[in-house]
């Protein structure tokens, strides 16, 4: 459990990825930071180099004048989306309970 928080954890990781899983395309850096706008550009290199790592996203660097640079989710990246749903879900139902301060789950 300790592990998965830690794969999801911080403010931007799970929109950058939810957005990578939904695009399911190649998508430029600059592209990908308007679409999770207001991150900053270190966050936002932070992360992705993160789920580098982790085999969730893949880069690929073009040789080309000016460099170009895609990101793409990996099929483990994408194998996250029914989860990373059912907390998007939980949230719909239970987020005016948790802005509100109520602690109990509604039943």
């Amino acid at each position: 459990m300790v592990s998965f928080v830690n794969l999801i954890s911080g403010k931007w990781a799970i929109p950058i990825l939810y957005r990578l899983i939904v695009i399911d395309a190649p998508v430029r850096f600059s592209t990908l930071k308007r679409a999770v706008a207001p991150i900053t550009q270190k966050e936002l290199t932070r992360q992705l180099r993160l789920f580098e790592q982790r085999k969730l996203v893949r880069r690929r660097v073009y040789a080309e004048v000016p460099p170009r640079v895609e990101y793409q989710v990996t099929a483990l990246g994408k194998s996250l989306k029914p989860t990373l749903d059912s907390l998007a879900d939980w949230m719909r139902k239970n987020g005016k309970a948790l802005s509100v301060g109520i602690t109990e789950a509604p039943k």
